[in-house]
């Protein structure tokens, strides 16, 4: 059955999580005709100063970035 691995940043919610996981699931049910018990999402969290981009770590990225109002 289908097993769907989510890499990204850490420091989404739980919520998120689950939101996103029932989604996946929905869309492969809809799509691929496969039953919702067969679906795994796995998230695979990384922390931000082990992710580079442009050679310089997500966690100095973000704080470049201005906070979403």
């Amino acid at each position: 059955m289908p097993r769907i691995r989510v890499e990204w940043l850490e420091g989404r919610t739980q919520e998120q999580r689950e939101e996103l996981a029932r989604r996946f699931t929905s869309a492969m049910v809809d799509v691929a005709g496969v039953q919702p018990e067969g679906v795994t999402v796995v998230f695979e969290e990384q922390a931000l100063n082990l992710v580079m981009k442009g050679g310089v770590p997500w966690s100095q990225l973000k704080a470049k970035t201005p906070a979403k109002t």
